[in-house]
């Protein structure tokens, strides 16, 4: 029997960095993680390769997430502020300090907020989630349906859409499971903050 791989290895491994740039990036979003009887997430990059990953050892729905890259450096720190209904999350940023130490921003790089209200389209009833990036006060608007975390939509303040989640389907036209997720990029979005995003909705959905 076939195996349909979450993510396969592409032929160009590497690069040129004289060919263009592309129109957008597409990540495969995995909602598991790499460690044995871990909670998280993995997120391949278009080469196949493990870009970015989340690994909460035997314990879900922590208070404190750390996003990773593929060798285990801290890039981002999500940090539940409150708990309840009403549901933030802040996002603190890393960068190498003193001696090569991974050093944490003492201020919130960003910060996502569910919002309450609910919106009737087409017989299915959206949410919303807004982030606000906290150096400059920009807002950023996260749009899906409630009861189908397969589907989200994030658009800068400008109202342009910058990442979009959906399921994922092999070439073939095979659509993988609830937890393998396609996210596209465009090539003017922070694509690191796009992550935190990404992960954020993973945890207000309860996948992480």
């Amino acid at each position: 029997m076939a195996i349909t791989r979450i993510q396969p290895l592409s032929s160009h491994l590497h690069a040129n960095p004289a060919d263009p740039i592309p129109e957008k990036q597409v990540y495969t979003v995995w909602m598991k993680s790499l460690v044995f009887n871990g909670h998280g997430c993995t997120i391949y990059g278009p080469d196949g390769r493990v870009a970015y990953r989340v690994d909460n050892y035997a314990c879900r729905r922590r208070r404190e997430v750390y996003v990773m890259d593929s060798g285990g450096k801290t890039l981002i720190k999500l940090l539940k502020k409150n708990f309840g209904v009403f549901k933030t999350w802040a996002g603190y940023s890393y960068c190498n300090g003193p001696a090569g130490l991974e050093q944490e921003d003492s201020k919130p790089w960003f910060s996502v907020h569910k919002s309450r209200q609910f919106l009737k389209k087409e017989g299915l009833y959206s949410c919303r989630a807004m982030v606000t990036i906290c150096i400059s006060g920009k807002v950023y608007k996260i749009d899906g349906v409630s009861h189908k975390p397969e589907y989200r939509r994030i658009s800068d303040p400008d109202g342009k859409v910058v990442a979009e989640i959906k399921r994922k389907q092999t070439a073939s036209g095979v659509v993988l499971g609830e937890d393998v997720l396609n996210l596209t990029v465009s090539p003017t979005a922070d694509r690191l903050l796009v992550i935190g995003l990404v992960i954020v909705c993973g945890l207000l959905d309860h996948c992480i």
